[in-house]
This record gives structure tokens, sequence and C-alpha cells, in this order.
């Protein structure tokens, strides 16, 4: 079945199962997953509906059915998953197909929780097989806002299934995730790791979402699919603001930019897709304004290569015993310094080389990619001849990476390739082979088209190949310089490929090699070289390739140009690794053992108030400004946390030393209300507040009002932080707002979640946090 169930065609799915249960009676809180076992007979009736309304393809009622959520029902994986698989099938009685539909684990995987990518995969394998061995037709991993979280039921899909995957992903009106991700970064990823098609659902209406799903309809060649909310939720009643009529006529900028499979999320109804049904008949697919061309990404950062882009080359062992003995002393922390470093400095993309006599590749390329990530936001290009690496390391990667490399050699290509197909990445062709580098530009293109035409063959696309003409140190091999440029001159023009040098190679062994690597680039950028690989922290490197992009017309109007010189002179370079940074600056970075290195020595002479008012607060608030601009996004104010709590465990040990009194400025509760069980974004807020100072009680999730009220006059609080995801779950938030207003000491209350507006929130006698930056101020207010 594979992609062609979604290719050249209008495909219709079904609309919410969640909205229309509680409509019929679902409590709030409940685990619709049970009634699989319980009310199977509503279930049916449900699918029956959709079918009649006229959906081609029903999800079954397993969105909740892994093992963290279901931990606690007395129920196993696949004994949920059967019984709705069965149900569905049964229903719809071959009049649609059944799919296994798979949502968030309901925990953050790191590095902004504590979930392992690893464990995260093994219970989306769990779904996955069991959906497979129930029946389903096909496997739809829905509402995921982590692009980390889809790539492991992604993959856990592909691996362990022969079915074929639909991916939507959940985007804010901003173009972004909640945790920060790009719509072609989603696109970009998910293509490459093999789904058959994606799209965006839940959270936003039809015409909130079309211009995002142009976007996305411009990022890939697959298909694309539309499942809105019927709008947006009334927080008292609950009503979505679109009846059928008005959501069908909608989607009809989302059929223009591409879109061909179409349904409905929260809010909609068997109303909603009947009425889709007739405003898409007769429709056929539209033409697509796919833009192609070189491509790698994070989710944040999505890097096009539609110009020159730098790959900093400092995170590599060789010739470098510091990082060698961090390597061997498994000190990552120097690493991400480095890497960090390099980002500050101007890089684009990083190169990442962990190949030194005692280290096992295999173990720490992964262990490397998942620190960086931690801290670091642009793309890396993982750089290892061993094959087992390489996968190691795409496996964890989150995102569309480079490998670097691959050469000439059949066996290498044979060994290679497909790893990167598998996980779509693009790959860096060395123009030798068996027999060595050719001394011609002649030879090395030839190799360079062997490499092309075997990366087709194995469907890797074009746009993913880049070469590398290899530039020899020039005091051994003078003449080879011009031979690397008319190679590269000739793979740029020719084959139309992205074009990588080792460009700091070319001085090896002479004095004042910074003004010979200069000028080699200077010259390879001249001849077509698109993606040099230098060390950013040498400025005149970036000054050559800011001034190369003004002559070629990619610094429209020289902006950058002039944003890099206008403030002074000369501009300062990136403190070095290892290197004195800021405590401010540390914190701001993710520099956990940075930070806390740093703290430890202002804490000799300075006392542990005055460094957090002083200097830990304002960096704080630093970030959190940024993230209101939308320049920080969730992950790096969560790194920035955690950064920042090093700070606090030094000053605490220190003020204990000192015989004082611990750092806190006060006490407040957190919880999720009564009836649910989503604590994503009040986890984030606690971690937030603790990191500003403050002692956080964390009720947790699915908590009833009288247990709140009473856990605030048991520890005397000022304030109350109460957050909830469902609109069904309101009444429970307004119930225990006016319990604890009932109090003889009443504690502040401030609340937030996905469905709660500052409208919402001053009715039952709240504040309203709209994030967590916004806690932190309620915080200030209320507790100082």
């Amino acid at each position: 079945m594979g992609t062609d169930l979604f290719r050249d065609k209008i495909l219709i799915l079904d609309g919410a199962m969640g909205t229309v249960l509680q409509q019929r009676g679902l409590p709030p809180g409940g685990q619709p997953e049970l009634l699989n076992l319980t009310d199977p007979a509503l279930l049916a009736s449900v699918y029956q509906e959709y079918v009649e309304a006229g959906s081609q393809v029903v999800y079954a009622n397993t969105f909740g059915a892994n093992g963290l959520k279901l931990a606690r029902s007395g129920h196993a994986v696949s004994e949920v998953i059967a019984a709705a698989v069965s149900t569905a099938k049964g229903a719809v009685a071959g009049r649609a197909l059944t799919a296994l539909d798979v949502g968030p684990l309901g925990e953050l995987l790191e590095p902004m929780g504590s979930l392992t990518f690893e464990r995260a995969y093994d219970l989306f394998r769990e779904v996955m097989t069991a959906g497979a061995a129930a029946g389903a037709d096909l496997v739809v991993i829905e509402t995921m806002t982590d692009l980390y979280e889809a790539r492991a039921a992604l993959l856990a899909a592909k691996e362990n299934t022969a079915l074929p995957v639909l991916v939507t992903m959940s985007f804010e009106e901003s173009g972004r995730t909640f945790t920060g991700c790009t719509v072609a970064s989603m696109a970009r990823t998910l293509e490459g790791l093999g789904a058959d098609a994606i799209g965006l659902n839940c959270s936003l209406g039809p015409d909130q979402l079309a211009p995002l799903l142009r976007e996305l309809c411009e990022n890939t060649r697959l298909p694309v699919a539309a499942k809105p909310n019927a709008g947006l939720p009334d927080p008292v009643d609950g009503r979505y603001g679109m009846g059928p009529e008005e959501f069908a006529a909608a989607l009809a900028p989302c059929l223009a930019a591409g879109v061909t499979i179409f349904g409905g999320c929260c809010g909609t109804s068997p109303a909603y897709i009947r009425r889709l049904k007739a405003a898409l008949e007769g429709a056929r697919p539209a033409p697509r304004r796919y833009q192609g061309g070189s491509f790698i990404c994070t989710p944040v950062s999505p890097v096009r290569l539609d110009g020159v882009r730098v790959i900093g080359e400092r995170v590599n062992p060789t010739g470098k015993k510091r990082f060698q003995q961090a390597l061997l002393e498994e000190d990552l922390d120097y690493i991400l310094d480095v890497a960090a470093a390099q980002e500050e400095a101007g890089a684009d993309i990083l190169d990442v080389n962990v190949g030194c006599p005692g280290v096992d590749e295999t173990a720490m390329l992964p262990r490397v990619v998942k620190k960086l990530q931690s801290a670091v936001s642009l793309p890396l290009q993982l750089d290892s001849s061993d094959p087992d690496a390489l996968e190691a390391a795409l496996r964890v990667y989150n995102g569309k990476a480079a490998v670097n490399s691959v050469n000439g050699e059949p066996e290498a290509l044979a060994r290679v390739l497909p790893i990167v197909k598998k996980y779509g990445a693009s790959v860096v062709g060395l123009t030798m082979d068996q027999d060595g580098i050719p001394q011609t530009a002649e030879k090395r293109v030839e190799i360079a088209k062997r490499i092309l035409d075997a990366a087709l063959a194995c469907g890797i696309p074009r746009e993913d190949v880049w070469i590398d003409c290899l530039a020899l140190t020039v005091s051994a091999q003078q003449e080879q310089a011009g031979e690397t440029l008319k190679a590269v001159r000739t793979v740029r023009r020719e084959l139309g490929l992205q074009t990588v040098l080792g460009v700091s190679n070319i001085s090896f062994g002479l004095p004042n090699r910074a003004l010979v690597t200069q000028s080699f680039l200077t010259q390879a950028l001249a001849a077509g070289l698109t993606l040099p690989i230098v060390n950013p922290n040498q400025q005149e490197m970036l000054d050559a390739v800011a001034a190369f992009r003004v002559l070629s017309g990619e610094d429209a109007q020289c902006r950058d140009y002039i944003a890099r010189f206008a403030a002074a002179p000369v501009s300062r370079p990136a403190p070095a690794p290892g290197g004195t940074v800021p405590l401010e600056e540390a914190v701001a970075r993710g520099l956990r053992a940075d930070a806390a290195r740093l703290a430890g020595e202002l804490l000799q002479t300075e006392d542990g108030i005055t460094l957090v008012e002083r200097r830990l607060i304002p960096a704080l608030d630093a970030v959190g400004e940024g993230y209101e601009r939308g320049t920080v996004f969730l992950p790096q104010l969560l790194s920035a946390a955690q950064a920042a709590q090093a700070v606090f465990e030094a000053v605490r040990t220190s003020i204990a030393e000192k015989g004082g009194a611990p750092v806190k400025k006060g006490r407040l509760i957190v919880a999720t209300v009564r009836g649910d069980i989503h604590d994503i974004g009040k986890n984030i807020v606690k971690t937030v507040l603790e990191n500003y100072g403050y002692e956080v009680v964390d009720l947790g999730r699915d908590v009833p009002p009288e247990t709140v009220a009473q856990a605030a006059a048991d520890r005397d609080v000022g304030l109350v932080g109460l957050s909830a995801l469902m609109t069904t779950t309101l009444p429970a938030m307004e119930e225990t707002v006016r319990r604890l207003r009932a109090l003889d000491n009443p504690p502040a209350v401030f609340v937030g979640g996905a469905v709660v507006t500052p409208e919402y929130a001053e009715r039952i006698g709240a504040g309203y946090a709209r994030d967590a930056r916004q806690s932190v101020e309620i915080a200030r207010r209320v507790l100082g």
C-alpha cells in the first residue's frame, strides 16, 4: 500500500474522537482508551457515523495507548490496542481503512526532559508492533510538538511494521511548535526518515493553519494532510468557534496550496466531515510549488544552502591535545564549550569528529551529539569513517544532519550510502578512491560523478550530495592548489552540487598560516566553494566570507556586512574554548559546567545573594526576554535554566559552609487540575521558577480541588499556579480557585494552559500566565 495510499488523490480522514466521546458522557479526565474494553459499542457507533459521513480513514481509539499513560490502568498496551483496532475494523466493515492512532507519550524528551530517546523509541515500538499485530491498515503519528519525539515514533513505525505512515505535528500561529520546531525542519526531517505523508493537526483552525500548510507544501514532495481544529474553543463553555459550513469553506486555501488529505481535529464531528466531503466533491490535487535545494537543520535552526555556509572545524581532536584529553576523560562539557564558541563566532554548521586512539567512536559520537543538542542550535556534520558510529549518531540526531564522509571506493559507498538514505542525511563525497587522491582535477570530477550516481541509485536526492575536491598542503604539493580549484569549479558548474573543502589544510607547515588560508579561501569561494570548513574563531576567515557574500550579491544591500563591522572597526572574536567568559554568558548559553565553575570562583569574593541578584537573575531575564521575542526557544530556555540550577547549587553549598540560611525567595504550589493528566507545561514552569530561586511544591497532575486547597493551607504558601490543557477540565480549575479564595489566608492564584485565556482567568479571579516567563513575573510581584 505504502505511499500509493496517499498520492495523487483527495483522501478524507475522520474528525475528533475525544470531542464526540465527551459529548456522549466521557467524564473529564477519563481515559478514553479504556472504552475499548468497557464500551466498544459506543466507539463502534462513532466509527460508523464517520464512515457514513464520508471518512475513508478512521483513527482507532489508541491516541494515548502507550506504556506511560496506561501504567496505572491495569491493562496492557497490546490488550487495549487489539480491542481498539478490532472494534474499528468491525465497525467500518471494509468501507474505510483503520489507522493506528499514536499520540505523544506525555513526557518531555531529553534534553528538555528526562525521557531518553531510546526509552521513547521502545515505548513507541510496543505500540507499533501491537497495532500491526491487531491488523491496522496504516499508522498515524499525530499532535506532536517535539520533532525528537516524532522521530522516535516514526523510526519505531518504519522499523517494526510494513505499514504506511502519516505524521502530523501541531504548530502555533508563530510558525513554530511549542518546542520551537519550524515547518521546514519538520518537513525535511520527516521526509528524509521515510514518512509516507506528513501534515499539521490540532491547535489551530483551518484559516490559521493555511499559511503554515502552504509553507509545508513548499518544503516537501510528500502528500500533505490538514486536520485542524474547529477554530478555537471558548474557555467557559468549551464550544469551538467554527461550525461545519465555515470549517469546510476555510479549508479551500489549503486545497489550493497543495493539501490532499483532509480531516478534523478537536471540536469537529461527523457533521463536519459530511460538509467537508461535499465541499471536496470533484476536487483534484492542486499543483505544488516545492522549493528544492540542499538543506540541513536542527528543529529550531533550518539552514538552506542557497549561498555560502561556514562549517566550523574545531570539534575535532586532530592535533589538539586538550580535546583528546577531554574525549579520553569523557569531559563532554569541554567539547560543548568548543562548539558553543564556534556558534557564537558565526558558524552555520558544526563538523563533529571524535576519532581518537582509545575512544570507542560508536559509543562516543552519539553521546557527543546529544550533548551538543542540549545547548547548541546549529546543524551538525557527523565526521567519521566508521559506519557503525555514523549510524549510532544519526539515529539520535534531532533534525537532518550531514555525513562526512564517503569516498569513491565501491565498498565504502556500499557501506555508508544506505545509512545516509535511511536517516535522510546529506553526504559529503571525497574525490578519492582505492587508488588514493588523483593528481588532476579531471580524475577528481570523475570520482565525484561516480559518487553521485551511486547516491542516486541508493535513493538519495541529488541535492543531498556534497562533493569535497580535497585541499592538499601547498608546502608539499604546490601545484595541487590549482587542481583543487579547477575541480571545485567543474563540480559546481557542471554537476550543480554543493562543494566542501577543508580550507585550512592548504597552509599546513607554512609560516603565517592564516594569510595563506584566507587567500586560498577567497579564491575557492570565487571558484564555487559553498561549504568551507574553517575555524570560525579566526576572525579573518569569517571576514573573507562576509566580503565574498557582498561581492557575490548574496548579502543583499550589504546588510550583514554592515552589521558585522559597523559597531567597531574590528569585530570582537568569540572567546576561545576553555577561556574566560562571564557567568551571565555561560548561563545564557546553557553551559552548565562552566556556570558552576565560574560561580565557585566568584563566590570567593562575592556573597551568594549578591551573585544571584546581580548576575544570575539578570542572565535569566535576558534569556526570558529572548524567549518572549521569539529569538530564544524552549530548548535554550531550559538549558539556561539547568545552567542556573548549577549556579544555585554552588551558592547553596557556599552559604551552608558559611552557616547561612538557604537561598529561597518564596514558596508556591503548582498543580495540573483534576481530570487533566497533561503536565508538560506545568513541569516547564516549575523548572524555570526553581531556577529563579523559588521553592516550588509540585502536587502533580489530576489533582482534586480539595487537595490543592488543603496543601495551600498546610504549607502557608502565598501563591498557587494551576494548569489545564483541556476545556473539559476548566470547571475543575474554577472550583479549585474558589476553594483557595475561601481559605482564611487565601494565596494569590495564577492559571495557564492551552485553553486558558486572560479573560477566563479574570472571570474566575486568577492571574493569567501565558508561559513560564510570565509565571516568573507573577512570582516576583507576589513573592518578591
